[in-house]
């Protein structure tokens, strides 16, 4: 997306998506109001559009059932007869167009390049749909490998064995997808089953999240990584993963080369995760309760916590999500803390040429698409009935995570497995794994002292 938040008049200097800075100037007489609409807005125009839609034709038929595209098969025959039946794959290549349309439309708008945006929208959203395929193979479920890892993995195959074509970079943009996936998230976040897991579960979240980000934090500068990689990388150690590491972002106007090497960080480390902690909780003897708590606020993602729960039991699952949800909540107001501590205090510049605005200057920085994520749960969490909302879950669930998959393809297609190395010194990844170990060490401590019925009774969760 063009960059949108500068004043008309004005001479810029912008790093364009082959990598070379070029002075940008910004006319007035060229402004209107959709180019100046940025990432952010668009993500909660498109994801607030498309919950809009499904919402309208569920309260004009409340009897109607949405039709989701298959991507689950356990032998060639389910795969051929259900997942690459004629009508499914109509069906998913509807989405793909509807994507393609409005997408192309933003872009169109914010001054990209729509013709090569849709050739490697193409390509991406292929590579996205057959990640979904792999992993909705039964074996492949079982074991908790999600489509994440099969997404990545391609994106990470083409970005670092071949050079990728202007045409492909153009379409790669993860952090508007992931934008706009997460604007859909917000409509599973209910504060009603948050409540379920009561006290314990926000004291977890809030001492878990606010611990894990400061100790973070202090071994990033322990390591001599600056202050701007420190922040994305405690924000995605300590929150929700690369959901958090965007809204970091967003809210410090970081670095893009940081947020992917973030991003491709956190993807590599959860697999293992993924596959140990279930492990673990069975070698520690753990409750099902204490266990779902601690993979919810150790794994970054609903899709993992639910996948690694599954190899514990229902009531790990039920607990872990909610957990997870419980963390998730705090995204706004993660948002709004590191904006406002960025900006008067790491950003001397921005506090000087900003005097006398007062929390305008926050506002300018809080990434806006969290907006649409709060205001998507705050909707179906009170004003839409239970009926109705359990009839379009379905059905938004499935746009999301085709949104995640194509986010997870183009984060493999913008990372570099050398900048791991490379960046500096790779203390950067010493910082997150580290940060990491802590996270499970410190999550287990207090989900066994919540969850457990040590410090309060354990909650009934149902």
């Amino acid at each position: 997306m063009a960059a949108t938040n500068v004043p008309p008049n004005t001479t810029i200097i912008s790093e364009s998506r082959d990598g070379l800075e070029r002075n940008v100037d910004i006319p007035a007489t060229n402004k209107t109001f959709f180019s100046a609409l940025t990432e952010d807005w668009w993500a909660v125009i498109i994801g607030g559009g498309l919950i809009a839609a499904i919402l309208v034709i569920a309260i004009a038929s409340p009897g109607f059932k949405f039709t989701t595209p298959v991507y689950q098969w356990a032998d060639t025959n389910d795969l051929s007869g259900k997942v690459l039946a004629l009508n499914n794959l109509l069906l998913i290549a509807g989405i793909g167009l509807v994507f393609l349309i409005i997408s192309s439309i933003a872009i169109s708008l914010s001054g990209g390049s729509t013709g090569k945006f849709i050739k490697g929208f193409a390509l991406i959203f292929v590579l996205g749909i057959v990640s979904l395929i792999i992993a909705g193979n039964k074996t492949i479920n079982y074991y908790g490998i999600e489509y994440v890892v099969f997404a990545l993995i391609s994106g990470l195959l083409i970005g670092n064995l071949t050079t990728l074509p202007q045409w492909l970079k153009e379409a790669a943009r993860s952090e508007f997808f992931i934008k706009t996936g997460l604007v859909i998230l917000g409509t599973s976040i209910l504060f009603t089953e948050i409540l379920q897991a009561g006290l314990p579960g926000i004291l977890q979240a809030v001492v878990v999240v606010a611990v894990v980000w400061f100790f973070s934090m202090w071994l990033s500068r322990l390591l001599k990584v600056d202050d701007e990689f420190g922040v994305i990388l405690a924000s995605a150690v300590s929150i929700c993963g690369v959901s958090a590491a965007i809204v970091a972002a967003g809210a410090i106007n970081g670095d893009k080369k940081k947020l992917s090497y973030v991003t491709s960080l956190v993807l590599l480390v959860a697999i293992p995760m993924m596959i140990v902690l279930p492990y673990a909780v069975k070698s520690l003897g753990l409750s099902d309760m204490v266990a779902g708590a601690w993979l919810g606020g150790t794994l970054d993602t609903t899709a993992s916590v639910t996948a690694a729960a599954q190899l514990v039991g229902p009531v790990a699952v039920k607990a872990g999500v909610i957990v997870k949800f419980s963390q998730n909540v705090l995204i706004g107001v993660a948002a709004l803390f590191i904006a406002a501590w960025w900006t008067m205090k790491k950003d001397p510049s921005a506090k000087a040429s900003t005097e006398g605005k007062g929390a305008s200057i926050v506002w300018e920085r809080f990434p806006k698409f969290v907006l649409g994520f709060l205001a998507a749960s705050l909707l179906f969490s009170f004003l839409i009935p239970t009926d109705t909302t359990k009839q379009v879950a379905g059905i938004l669930n499935s746009l999301r995570t085709v949104w995640f998959a194509l986010a997870f393809v183009a984060i493999g297609l913008e990372a570099r497995f050398s900048d791991l190395v490379k960046t500096q010194g790779g203390r950067p990844a010493l910082v997150f794994i580290g940060a990491q170990i802590f996270n499970i060490a410190w999550t287990l401590l207090w989900a066994y002292l919540l969850f457990g019925g040590v410090l309060f009774p354990s909650p009934e969760i149902k």
